[in-house]
Protein backbone atom coordinates (compact mmCIF):
# COMPACT_ATOMS: atom_id res chain seq x y z
CA UNK A 1 0.00 0.00 0.00
CA UNK A 2 1.51 3.91 -0.81
CA UNK A 3 1.90 6.33 1.20
CA UNK A 4 -0.99 8.31 2.06
CA UNK A 5 -0.28 12.00 1.19
CA UNK A 6 -2.23 14.80 2.50
CA UNK A 7 -3.13 17.76 0.58
CA UNK A 8 -3.86 21.53 1.90
CA UNK A 9 -6.89 23.10 0.14
CA UNK A 10 -8.77 26.52 0.87
CA UNK A 11 -11.19 26.50 3.16
CA UNK A 12 -14.95 25.35 2.80
CA UNK A 13 -16.29 28.91 3.14
CA UNK A 14 -14.02 30.09 0.67
CA UNK A 15 -14.77 27.67 -1.53
CA UNK A 16 -18.69 28.11 -1.75
CA UNK A 17 -18.21 31.94 -2.00
CA UNK A 18 -15.60 31.94 -4.53
CA UNK A 19 -14.88 28.55 -6.72
CA UNK A 20 -17.93 26.42 -6.67
CA UNK A 21 -20.84 28.90 -7.88
CA UNK A 22 -19.31 28.29 -11.00
CA UNK A 23 -20.90 25.52 -13.11
CA UNK A 24 -17.17 24.39 -14.11
CA UNK A 25 -16.99 23.07 -10.11
CA UNK A 26 -20.81 21.96 -9.61
CA UNK A 27 -18.93 18.64 -9.62
CA UNK A 28 -17.94 19.33 -6.31
CA UNK A 29 -20.69 20.54 -4.49
CA UNK A 30 -22.90 17.44 -6.17
CA UNK A 31 -20.20 15.21 -4.69
CA UNK A 32 -20.51 15.99 -0.98
CA UNK A 33 -24.81 16.92 -1.44
CA UNK A 34 -25.05 13.27 -2.85
CA UNK A 35 -23.12 12.00 0.30
CA UNK A 36 -24.52 13.83 2.64
CA UNK A 37 -28.03 13.56 1.41
CA UNK A 38 -27.74 9.70 0.59
CA UNK A 39 -28.91 10.55 -3.31
CA UNK A 40 -27.45 11.30 -6.18
CA UNK A 41 -27.25 14.91 -6.75
CA UNK A 42 -27.45 17.13 -9.73
CA UNK A 43 -27.53 20.79 -9.45
CA UNK A 44 -28.83 22.59 -12.41
CA UNK A 45 -28.18 26.28 -11.51
CA UNK A 46 -27.02 28.70 -8.53
CA UNK A 47 -29.64 30.86 -7.50
CA UNK A 48 -28.49 34.55 -5.70
CA UNK A 49 -29.23 34.94 -2.58
CA UNK A 50 -28.99 38.70 -0.63
CA UNK A 51 -25.85 37.11 1.53
CA UNK A 52 -23.52 35.81 -1.07
CA UNK A 53 -20.87 39.27 -1.03
CA UNK A 54 -18.09 39.84 -2.30
CA UNK A 55 -15.92 41.13 -0.31
CA UNK A 56 -14.09 39.13 1.99
CA UNK A 57 -15.25 41.89 4.78
CA UNK A 58 -18.72 41.43 4.48
CA UNK A 59 -20.58 38.86 6.39
CA UNK A 60 -17.03 36.80 7.05
CA UNK A 61 -19.17 34.32 9.18
CA UNK A 62 -21.65 33.42 6.66
CA UNK A 63 -21.26 32.24 3.43
CA UNK A 64 -24.49 30.72 1.99
CA UNK A 65 -25.19 29.26 -1.44
CA UNK A 66 -28.51 28.08 -2.87
CA UNK A 67 -28.69 26.15 -5.64
CA UNK A 68 -31.60 23.99 -7.43
CA UNK A 69 -31.25 20.47 -8.31
CA UNK A 70 -32.83 18.45 -11.03
CA UNK A 71 -35.54 17.07 -8.61
CA UNK A 72 -36.53 21.02 -8.88
CA UNK A 73 -36.00 21.15 -5.44
CA UNK A 74 -33.85 24.19 -3.15
CA UNK A 75 -30.65 23.14 -1.32
CA UNK A 76 -29.29 26.21 0.77
CA UNK A 77 -25.78 25.62 2.32
CA UNK A 78 -25.03 27.94 4.60
CA UNK A 79 -21.16 28.25 6.62
CA UNK A 80 -21.40 29.74 10.04
CA UNK A 81 -18.34 30.30 12.30
CA UNK A 82 -19.71 32.45 14.95
CA UNK A 83 -22.08 31.05 17.88
CA UNK A 84 -25.43 32.13 17.95
CA UNK A 85 -27.87 30.92 20.24
CA UNK A 86 -30.85 31.84 18.21
CA UNK A 87 -29.12 29.87 15.10
CA UNK A 88 -32.55 27.56 15.04
CA UNK A 89 -35.01 30.39 14.38
CA UNK A 90 -32.49 31.91 11.83
CA UNK A 91 -32.39 28.33 10.01
CA UNK A 92 -36.44 28.62 10.09
CA UNK A 93 -36.31 32.22 8.67
CA UNK A 94 -34.09 31.51 5.93
CA UNK A 95 -35.82 28.58 4.98
CA UNK A 96 -39.68 30.30 4.97
CA UNK A 97 -37.96 33.18 3.37
CA UNK A 98 -36.94 30.88 -0.07
CA UNK A 99 -40.31 29.33 0.11
CA UNK A 100 -42.00 32.61 0.13
CA UNK A 101 -39.39 34.00 -2.87
CA UNK A 102 -40.14 31.25 -4.65
CA UNK A 103 -44.06 30.85 -4.90
CA UNK A 104 -44.63 33.81 -6.99
CA UNK A 105 -48.36 35.55 -7.18
CA UNK A 106 -50.85 33.55 -8.99
CA UNK A 107 -49.08 30.27 -8.29
CA UNK A 108 -50.97 27.58 -6.02
CA UNK A 109 -49.70 26.17 -2.45
CA UNK A 110 -48.86 22.98 -4.60
CA UNK A 111 -46.21 24.67 -6.42
CA UNK A 112 -44.46 25.49 -3.14
CA UNK A 113 -40.91 24.31 -3.81
CA UNK A 114 -39.15 21.49 -1.49
CA UNK A 115 -36.14 23.27 0.62
CA UNK A 116 -33.19 21.64 1.73
CA UNK A 117 -31.21 23.81 4.50
CA UNK A 118 -27.74 22.27 5.15
CA UNK A 119 -25.85 24.24 7.82
CA UNK A 120 -22.09 23.69 8.15
CA UNK A 121 -21.10 24.92 11.86
CA UNK A 122 -18.01 25.82 13.78
CA UNK A 123 -19.61 26.09 16.68
CA UNK A 124 -21.39 24.01 19.15
CA UNK A 125 -25.25 24.51 18.60
CA UNK A 126 -27.75 23.05 21.58
CA UNK A 127 -26.66 19.98 23.48
CA UNK A 128 -25.83 16.76 21.66
CA UNK A 129 -22.31 14.54 20.90
CA UNK A 130 -22.79 13.67 17.40
CA UNK A 131 -21.46 15.89 14.39
CA UNK A 132 -24.20 15.58 11.87
CA UNK A 133 -28.09 15.76 12.51
CA UNK A 134 -31.51 16.20 10.42
CA UNK A 135 -34.89 17.56 11.20
CA UNK A 136 -38.13 17.76 9.22
CA UNK A 137 -41.96 17.24 9.85
CA UNK A 138 -43.69 13.84 10.56
CA UNK A 139 -46.76 13.84 11.61
CA UNK A 140 -48.35 10.80 14.02
CA UNK A 141 -51.61 9.63 15.01
CA UNK A 142 -51.96 11.03 19.06
CA UNK A 143 -53.83 7.92 19.75
CA UNK A 144 -52.45 5.10 17.27
CA UNK A 145 -49.12 6.45 16.51
CA UNK A 146 -49.50 5.75 13.21
CA UNK A 147 -47.65 7.75 10.52
CA UNK A 148 -49.92 9.72 8.25
CA UNK A 149 -49.64 8.86 4.56
CA UNK A 150 -50.64 10.95 1.21
CA UNK A 151 -53.78 9.47 -0.24
CA UNK A 152 -54.02 8.34 -3.83
CA UNK A 153 -54.49 11.64 -5.35
CA UNK A 154 -51.77 13.57 -3.58
CA UNK A 155 -49.12 10.21 -4.59
CA UNK A 156 -50.15 10.89 -8.08
CA UNK A 157 -49.50 14.39 -7.93
CA UNK A 158 -46.30 14.85 -6.13
CA UNK A 159 -44.65 11.95 -6.47
CA UNK A 160 -44.26 11.57 -2.93
CA UNK A 161 -45.22 9.22 -0.15
CA UNK A 162 -45.49 11.35 3.24
CA UNK A 163 -46.13 14.61 4.21
CA UNK A 164 -42.91 15.07 5.53
CA UNK A 165 -41.05 14.44 1.51
CA UNK A 166 -43.19 17.85 0.80
CA UNK A 167 -42.03 19.78 4.19
CA UNK A 168 -38.16 20.97 4.36
CA UNK A 169 -35.26 19.11 5.51
CA UNK A 170 -32.80 20.37 8.39
CA UNK A 171 -29.09 19.26 8.35
CA UNK A 172 -26.84 20.39 11.32
CA UNK A 173 -23.33 19.99 10.86
CA UNK A 174 -21.45 19.95 13.88
CA UNK A 175 -18.01 20.18 12.56
CA UNK A 176 -16.07 20.39 15.51
CA UNK A 177 -17.44 16.99 16.90
CA UNK A 178 -16.10 14.90 14.28
CA UNK A 179 -13.11 12.87 15.42
CA UNK A 180 -10.92 13.38 12.18
CA UNK A 181 -11.56 9.33 11.71
CA UNK A 182 -12.83 9.00 8.24
CA UNK A 183 -14.71 5.57 8.35
CA UNK A 184 -16.91 6.45 5.30
CA UNK A 185 -17.15 8.30 2.07
CA UNK A 186 -19.24 11.02 4.39
CA UNK A 187 -16.26 11.26 6.86
CA UNK A 188 -14.03 11.83 4.14
CA UNK A 189 -16.21 15.01 3.75
CA UNK A 190 -16.39 16.22 7.19
CA UNK A 191 -12.31 15.95 7.36
CA UNK A 192 -12.11 18.28 4.42
CA UNK A 193 -14.85 20.49 6.43
CA UNK A 194 -12.48 20.26 9.52
CA UNK A 195 -9.27 20.25 8.23
CA UNK A 196 -9.63 21.97 4.85
CA UNK A 197 -7.68 18.75 3.73
CA UNK A 198 -7.89 15.52 1.95
CA UNK A 199 -5.86 12.22 2.02
CA UNK A 200 -4.72 10.64 -1.20
CA UNK A 201 -6.41 7.46 -0.15
CA UNK A 202 -10.00 9.43 0.01
CA UNK A 203 -12.63 7.70 -2.69
CA UNK A 204 -15.81 9.73 -1.55
CA UNK A 205 -17.60 11.28 -4.70
CA UNK A 206 -16.61 14.57 -5.77
CA UNK A 207 -13.41 14.54 -3.20
CA UNK A 208 -11.18 14.07 -5.77
CA UNK A 209 -12.28 16.83 -8.06
CA UNK A 210 -12.81 18.63 -4.57
CA UNK A 211 -8.44 18.42 -3.95
CA UNK A 212 -8.15 19.70 -7.47
CA UNK A 213 -10.43 22.60 -8.05
CA UNK A 214 -9.62 23.74 -4.16
CA UNK A 215 -6.07 23.37 -4.21
CA UNK A 216 -3.72 26.22 -2.80
CA UNK A 217 -0.71 26.20 -4.75
CA UNK A 218 -2.77 26.26 -7.90
CA UNK A 219 -4.09 29.37 -7.18
CA UNK A 220 -2.83 32.69 -8.82
CA UNK A 221 -0.45 35.21 -6.93
CA UNK A 222 -4.15 37.49 -6.94
CA UNK A 223 -5.86 34.77 -5.60
CA UNK A 224 -3.85 33.70 -3.01
CA UNK A 225 -3.61 37.26 -1.93
CA UNK A 226 -7.22 37.63 -1.67
CA UNK A 227 -7.73 34.42 0.01
CA UNK A 228 -4.81 35.60 2.32
CA UNK A 229 -6.78 38.59 3.30
CA UNK A 230 -9.44 36.69 4.01
CA UNK A 231 -8.04 34.37 6.38
CA UNK A 232 -6.39 37.12 8.43
CA UNK A 233 -9.58 39.04 8.60
CA UNK A 234 -11.43 35.79 10.16
CA UNK A 235 -8.81 35.44 12.47
CA UNK A 236 -8.85 39.02 12.96
CA UNK A 237 -12.23 38.81 13.97
CA UNK A 238 -12.28 35.89 16.00
CA UNK A 239 -9.18 36.86 18.00
CA UNK A 240 -11.64 40.01 18.78
CA UNK A 241 -14.45 38.33 19.73
CA UNK A 242 -12.54 35.82 21.63
CA UNK A 243 -10.83 38.64 23.83
CA UNK A 244 -14.00 40.41 24.40
CA UNK A 245 -15.89 36.97 25.80
CA UNK A 246 -12.78 36.25 28.03
CA UNK A 247 -12.79 40.39 29.19
CA UNK A 248 -16.98 39.51 29.82
CA UNK A 249 -16.20 36.35 31.74
CA UNK A 250 -13.39 38.39 33.82
CA UNK A 251 -15.84 41.29 34.57
CA UNK A 252 -18.59 38.45 35.71
CA UNK A 253 -16.16 36.62 37.78
CA UNK A 254 -14.95 39.86 39.66
CA UNK A 255 -18.44 41.13 39.76
CA UNK A 256 -19.41 37.97 41.79
CA UNK A 257 -16.70 37.46 43.99
CA UNK A 258 -17.06 41.03 45.15
CA UNK A 259 -21.34 40.13 45.67
CA UNK A 260 -20.88 36.90 47.10
CA UNK A 261 -18.10 38.88 49.95
CA UNK A 262 -21.11 41.29 50.65
CA UNK A 263 -23.37 38.60 51.14
CA UNK A 264 -21.38 36.51 53.74
CA UNK A 265 -20.64 40.33 55.69
CA UNK A 266 -23.97 40.96 55.43
CA UNK A 267 -24.65 37.12 56.80
CA UNK A 268 -22.47 38.00 59.65
CA UNK A 269 -23.77 41.63 59.97
CA UNK A 270 -26.95 40.20 61.07
CA UNK A 271 -25.91 37.37 62.99
CA UNK A 272 -24.01 39.82 65.42
CA UNK A 273 -20.79 38.24 64.36
CA UNK A 274 -19.45 41.65 62.77
CA UNK A 275 -20.33 45.29 63.37
CA UNK A 276 -21.26 47.25 59.63
CA UNK A 277 -17.43 49.40 60.77
CA UNK A 278 -15.87 45.96 60.32
CA UNK A 279 -17.97 44.70 57.77
CA UNK A 280 -17.22 48.17 55.73
CA UNK A 281 -13.39 48.37 56.22
CA UNK A 282 -13.28 44.69 54.64
CA UNK A 283 -14.78 46.41 51.45
CA UNK A 284 -12.91 49.00 51.51
CA UNK A 285 -16.19 51.27 51.89
CA UNK A 286 -17.58 53.58 54.40
CA UNK A 287 -20.74 52.18 56.54
CA UNK A 288 -23.33 54.38 54.36
CA UNK A 289 -21.56 53.19 50.87
CA UNK A 290 -21.64 49.79 52.50
CA UNK A 291 -25.68 49.77 53.50
CA UNK A 292 -26.17 51.33 49.78
CA UNK A 293 -24.06 48.31 47.84
CA UNK A 294 -26.29 46.09 50.15
CA UNK A 295 -29.91 47.81 49.83
CA UNK A 296 -28.71 48.41 45.77
CA UNK A 297 -28.02 44.38 45.51
CA UNK A 298 -30.38 42.80 48.22
CA UNK A 299 -33.24 45.17 48.41
CA UNK A 300 -35.87 42.42 46.45
CA UNK A 301 -33.92 39.50 49.05
CA UNK A 302 -35.74 38.27 52.25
Amino acid sequence: MGKVIERQLVSFDWAIKRLLRSKANFVVLEGFLSELLFDDIKILEVLESESNKDDEKDKFNRVDIKVKNSKGEIIIVEVQFDDEFDFFQRILYATSKTICEHLGEGKKYKEVVKVISINILYFNLGEGSDYIYKGGTTFYGLHNNKRLKLNTEQKATFKKEYPDDLFPEYYIIKVNNFDDVAKSPLDEWMYLLKNSAIKSNFKAKGIKEAGKALDVMKMTKEERQRYDRYIDHKRSAWSQYYTATMKGERRGIKKGIKKGQLQLLSNLVKQGLLTKEQAAKQMNMTVKQFEEVLNTNFKNKK
